[in-house]
């Protein structure tokens, strides 16, 4: 009885009772199976009433499982950690996803935020220019990709199967006063675009391209090991995918879920991203070793909703442009 009356004062105050807060949260990821492993084991020690099973795949494969799962009516995770905003946006348009209005967002850029408060993004993960130091120019521009010094020495991961390269496609020709005639140049002299961000560093690290789009960490990373390679925030701007985190409306521990969801939102939260080697949300979480001040940093606007309206079309274009 008097843990029934505690709850109803918290209740009524608008507080959520610890003992609420328990039991199994399955989380489903993207995030890399380190960081995946780090991000629950620190929620768990601040939550010890709560047990997260994860599941990590790439975002593809992912969303195939959730797909397969809500077909049979038995989805699985109560809370998604993806890598990027359109695939949330498309859950969200389907009915997917739990608003959760009262969210921790304190210090977090609105625009990083669904209106609606059905997904909160978590971090930055830019995409800028890596180059090798042996090239023979340091790049400043996304147009100086275009260069004649640059001529077959770029690569870049392939929009059509990384849903990353495809945001950054559609930022920039959203953004650039080229549009796709940015990408018309880039073919023209070259650039190829084939496989991963993972492909892109070691054709740069290795030599056999100079120049590439990817993703700041990893360049960054493999440069304080000693690799050959500099990473760039060209001066126009970068993309940026913000890992998104969201509750599906059908989660079985929504309020373990909500807990998750602020937890990453928080400054504990948020610098454990920076650990991990990220641009975190929040402004005041820091940098990690080896980035430019934040403000030098400029993200590009992206339109989420028209991404996903627009994505065949995208596609089509891309492969048109670039040949493929």
């Amino acid at each position: 009885m008097r843990q029934l009356l505690t709850a109803a004062i918290l209740l009524a105050a608008g507080l959520h009772p610890a003992f609420a807060v328990d039991g199994k949260l399955v989380l489903y990821t993207s995030q890399p199976n380190t960081d995946a492993q780090q991000t629950t084991d620190a929620f768990m020690a601040k939550n010890p009433g709560i047990k997260v099973e994860w599941v990590r795949d790439g975002t593809p494969k992912i969303m195939a499982k959730l797909r397969a799962e809500i077909e049979a009516g038995n989805p699985q995770p109560d809370v998604l950690l993806l890598s990027d905003v359109v695939t949330m946006e498309g859950l969200k348009k389907e009915g997917r996803l739990l608003a959760f209005k009262d969210a921790d967002t304190n210090g977090i850029d609105p625009a990083l935020m669904d209106k609606d408060g059905t997904y909160f993004s978590t971090k930055l993960i830019t995409t800028g220019i890596v180059y090798n130091t042996k090239a023979p120019f340091v790049p400043s521009s996304w147009s100086d990709l275009t260069k004649p010094e640059a001529k077959n020495l770029v690569s870049m991961p392939s929009p059509l199967t990384s849903g990353a390269a495809m945001i950054h496609t559609v930022t920039l020709t959203e953004n650039l006063p080229q549009g796709w005639d940015f990408y018309a140049a880039l073919a023209k002299n070259g650039a190829q675009a084939a496989g991963g961000n993972g492909d892109v560093l070691k054709a740069v690290s290795g030599g056999d391209k100079l120049f590439g789009m990817i993703v700041d960490y990893m360049p960054i990373r493999e440069k304080a090991k000693g690799a050959p390679v500099e990473f760039v925030f060209p001066k126009e701007g970068v993309s940026a995918v913000t890992e998104p985190v969201a509750i599906l409306s059908t989660a079985k521990n929504p309020e373990a879920a909500k807990a998750f969801v602020n937890f990453l939102l928080s400054e504990e939260g948020q610098k454990l991203a920076v650990g991990m080697g990220y641009i975190p949300a929040r402004p005041d979480a820091g940098l990690p070793a080896g980035y430019p001040d934040r403000s030098t940093i400029k993200v590009l606007a992206f339109d989420a909703a028209g991404a996903l309206t627009n994505d065949t079309a995208n596609k089509e274009k891309f492969s048109d442009v670039m040949g493929q």
